[in-house]
């Protein structure tokens, strides 16, 4: 290692010279493999692989130092490994905090002992209420991003990855990164000194509470502040390794709308950042130069989203983009808010605007309002507005941040498990998330709006007319068991069965990602045979939407249509649902696509990695009186350890597992090199239709003699080109035309790409489905079985794994599957885009292998309304990128494709306007009692 590489560290230089030279000093006497450094960073990703304790740890060290030779480097205690790996770290800054969240003690405060705004004393009050001077009351822990930001370019693979951005082609008309966004393009129009510089860096900002004690009876609020840098590549950008914590705010109640006191140091920082940090070294380019940063916008839940941005998220005015003009109607007897009105967003001349009965009771002649920009904002704070925000938000103090046109992102991740909730709690009466009751019918009454399902009370009981949302006892039953059924993809989600309870019909205990996993593919599904179709297609559509907007890849072009097809959703949603139905959650629905529009993909900006990223956090505490310095100590260890990974050799990342797909790089080795063969097939036809020409334009009779004589014809044919001198065949082909080893492993599971598939068999003794595949083949496609010169075409094929053989050609294998192929005539296509097969259907006997390496994994879901048929499901895309030659790195992008190109068709459901309401008494449905 070279003194270079390491830059600024630690303010004890002897201390620091003695770990450089840990580098380079073997771990025992004539040990050639293992350095006294690179020994202890592989044992400490032992400790955090397997969470071992330090007391563990440091057994373990002195095992290993008894079981070295004489003269070894090991350390001898947790403490002493520690201090070595520490030494490399980057440090943080302990700041004291007014209890009551008013001040920092710094800068003008640093040296007062009492808070200047409350009065309270700076120092901690013991049980025995005498106060402990020099114990602080409350501790803010800040991690300068500073000097973190120059450790990323001081690595020669992190500094190339941070101009990714500018070296990459884009597409015209796609989105796939924030870089391809507005946003993006507006810092770099309004000021091209900082857009010039594709170094200069683009961040995010994401900030959430959590609870670090393992027993959650206790209430306990700690709050990180985490920044992500959008510089990089998609596959990194969101990894554990590039989330900087840069302020660890200690509990126990949570900061509020007073967040702003202890975003003080990090705004500053923020703010020479954007100023420029002279003589930052680039490793890549070899020279210092000035770098600059920018924040684009925060992340965070909507609670959050309200301390940090100053507005109201609650009452008449809760939707921070729509302001003033929030469209919200109180509801009396349920004593709380909805957000009906959505019609406002339609063009002037839809017939729903026209409609009454069917919505508010009124003709509906407003216009959607306009987005406030981040200028009216603050003129609007500055000038005492304080109906729709609480307070000017710090991030003001930024002098670009008014002109960004999204400052805080609505999290996609927290509004669909919201929104997943109300639907599934309405549609089977879970308590405490069902949007319907006595009250709801009370305020339609009061509305003057569906007054046939108003309650009838008649002796100990209330009657409630069955509406267009509620399902009968037998519709839940079906789609509870519908949802049991399910068996799903490995890694694909939690087993749905587990979240099911059949005895009361209802489904329970659903996190986030089931939530998603529900919207984005299952729901639908599940719902086929329930409902009246206006309210199911409702249902149906939103889910779409859901999965259109999570696209990893964003066709700018769709987007016009995908908003005017979510605000028909929405109202769809108001005529067939109860006005308590739409809390703030489904109203900020109508304002994602605009989202979508100025900042790019979704999953750049939900919370899902910050959520995953927090139970890291968490998991680092090992003292449950001091969370937040054990968090600390070991953010910073590991970050000493990530360090290391930069500069020593065979040295894993910590906390990262190395990829699974590394082991199998050998077997799809061989799958790439079928492509040497391609020019061989062409010679082949060519071949066929010399010696045969009377067959010449027979397509299908060509393609089978091909079939059945190609093999054979490419083994004779290579072994007379190795005749030949200077030949020039490759050495595997030669392998391939000798043909495999005629003994063939049969394998039940095999890995491809990170994705796990199984026989059959396998699938049939185990709670997950990995059998089902999918094929886009090009084929020969005839009229009828005397066309003698069929169409060739891409046609698709579905198919459940038998067997899967591993093909032996000596240097290299390939795996194969062996399917059964489901025939044409069990494959059906319906008016929603639903794929349904019959799996007792199967053809293409005499075609039946493929290679594991061109098929999709996908699964099927008994189809509810068609015994005997599935309905087919795409497993989510899994792109593994190691552009930068790391694959540990290589990160997962998810995308479930979608059912259909378009959403249902709902124009002939009805063409009510003025005053006609039609019934709303659903038909076939039992009443509701409730005592």
């Amino acid at each position: 290692m070279d003194d270079n590489d390491f830059g600024d560290f630690g303010s004890d230089p002897y201390e620091f010279a003695n770990v450089i030279g840990d580098g380079d000093q073997p771990v025992y006497p004539g040990c050639r493999k293992y350095t006294k450094l690179s020994a202890l960073v592989k044992l400490y990703n032992l400790k955090a692989k397997h969470g071992m304790s330090d007391v563990c740890f440091t057994e373990l060290l002195i095992l290993q130092g008894d079981l070295l030779p004489e003269g070894n480097t090991i350390p001898t205690s947790m403490y002493e490994a520690k201090k070595t790996l520490c030494a490399l770290g980057l440090s943080y800054e302990k700041m004291h905090a007014c209890p009551n969240d008013c001040i920092l003690y710094r800068k003008e405060y640093e040296d007062s002992t009492n808070c200047p705004t409350c009065g309270i004393s700076r120092w901690k009050q013991g049980k025995d209420s005498i106060l402990k001077e020099g114990v602080p009351a409350k501790v803010v822990w800040y991690f300068p991003p500073i000097p973190r930001f120059k450790r990323m370019f001081q690595s020669h693979e992190t500094a190339k990855s941070l101009t990714w951005h500018a070296a990459r082609k884009s597409i015209d008309g796609q989105m796939s990164h924030p870089a391809d966004s507005p946003s993006w393009k507006l810092l770099d129009d309004k000021w091209p000194e900082f857009g010039n510089e594709p170094r200069n860096l683009r961040l995010a900002l994401s900030s959430d509470g959590f609870n670090p004690h393992s027993s959650l009876s206790r209430r306990y609020s700690c709050w990180p502040v985490i920044l992500v840098t959008y510089n990089l590549p998609p596959w990194l950008c969101m990894k554990r390794k590039f989330k900087m914590l840069t302020l660890l705010i200690s509990g126990p109640k949570q900061p509020g709308n007073d967040i702003d006191v202890y975003l003080e140091p990090l705004i500053d920082d923020l703010k020479s950042l954007w100023v420029g940090i002279r003589g930052v070294y680039d490793a890549h380019n070899g020279e210092y130069f000035t770098l600059r940063a920018a924040l684009m916008w925060t992340i965070n839940d909507f609670p959050a989203y309200g301390n940090l941005s100053g507005c109201v998220v609650k009452g008449y005015k809760a939707c921070p983009i729509c302001g003033d003009d929030t469209p919200s109607h109180k509801l009396k007897n349920g004593h709380k808010i909805c957000y009906i009105g959505h019609r406002k967003w339609l063009p002037i001349n839809h017939p729903y605007r026209r409609q009454r009965a069917a919505f508010n009771g009124k003709p509906e002649y407003g216009i959607p309002p306009e987005p406030l920009t981040g200028e009216e904002v603050l003129h609007m704070v500055e000038n005492g507005d304080r109906v729709c925000w609480k307070k000017k938000s710090i991030f003001f103090d930024l002098e670009y941040w008014k002109y960004l046109p999204v400052r805080h992102a609505l999290d996609v991740m927290h509004i669909e498990k919201n929104v997943c909730d109300s639907i599934i709690g309405t549609l089977l009466e879970i308590p405490g998330k069902n949007k319907d009751g006595i009250a709801a019918r009370l305020d339609l009454l009061n509305m003057g709006v569906k007054t046939d399902l108003q309650p009838q009370y008649g002796g100990r009981r209330t009657r409630l007319p069955p509406g267009p949302w509620n399902l009968s006892r037998a519709e839940k039953r079906e789609v509870c068991n519908s949802f049991y059924g399910m068996k799903v993809p490995e890694g694909y989600s939690s087993n749905i069965k587990n979240l099911v309870s059949l005895q009361d019909s209802r489904l329970l205990g659903l996190k986030s990602h089931d939530c998603h996993t529900l919207m984005q593919q299952l729901l639908p599904v599940a719902i086929r045979s329930v409902l009246e179709k206006p309210a199911r297609y409702a249902i149906t559509r939103l889910c779409f939407f859901f999965n259109a907007i999570c696209a990893k890849t964003v066709d700018v072009s769709k987007l016009d249509k995908l908003e005017e097809d979510v605000v028909v959703t929405l109202c769809l949603l108001e005529k067939y649902f109860p006005p308590s139905f739409f809390d703030i959650m489904v109203h900020l629905v109508v304002h994602l696509v605009r989202e979508v529009r100025l900042c790019g993909p979704v999953y750049f900006r939900w919370m899902y990695p910050f959520e995953r990223y927090m139970k890291v956090l968490k998991g680092y505490v090992q003292n449950r009186t001091r969370p937040e310095g054990c968090i600390a100590e070991r953010y910073i260890a590991e970050e000493a350890v990530e360090f290391c990974t930069q500069h020593l050799s065979d040295v894993s990342t910590v906390g990262v597992p190395s990829s699974q797909k590394m082991g199998v790089s050998k077997p799809l080795s061989g799958c790439t090199n079928t492509e040497e063969v391609l020019p061989y097939i062409e010679q082949h036809m060519i071949h066929i239709k010399t010696a045969y020409p009377k067959f010449r334009k027979r397509t299908k009779w060509l393609q089978d003699k091909h079939n059945s004589t190609f093999i054979q014809w490419l083994r004779f044919k290579v072994q007379s080109e190795l005749e030949e001198d200077n030949n020039g065949v490759p050495e595997n082909l030669r392998w391939l035309a000798a043909g495999p080893n005629m003994a063939v492993p049969l394998y039940r599971s095999y890995l491809i790409k990170g994705i796990k598939f199984n026989i059959k068999a396998q699938d049939d003794v185990r709670t997950t489905q990995n059998s089902g595949v999918y094929l886009l083949a090009q084929t020969m496609q005839v009229a009828s079985a005397k066309d003698k010169n069929p169409i060739l075409s891409n046609m698709g094929f579905y198919g459940v794994i038998q067997e899967i053989w591993d093909l032996d050609y000596q240097k290299f294998t390939i795996p194969v599957f062996r399917c059964d192929w489901i025939d044409s005539s069990g494959l059906v296509v319906d008016e929603l885009g639903f794929t349904l097969v019959d799996l007792s259907k199967i053809g293409h006997r005499n075609d039946q292998f493929v290679l594991a390496s061109q098929v999709k994994q996908i699964f099927f879901v008994d189809d509810p309304m068609h015994r005997g048929w599935s309905v087919v499901l795409s497993m989510p895309n899994r792109e593994y990128n190691d552009v930068i030659g790391d694959e540990v790195l290589g990160d997962v992008i998810i995308e479930c494709e979608p059912f259909t190109r378009g959403m249902p068709n709902v124009d002939t459901f009805d063409e009510l306007v003025g005053e006609l309401g039609g019934q709303n008494i659903r038909d076939g449905c039992e009443d509701i009692w409730i005592e």
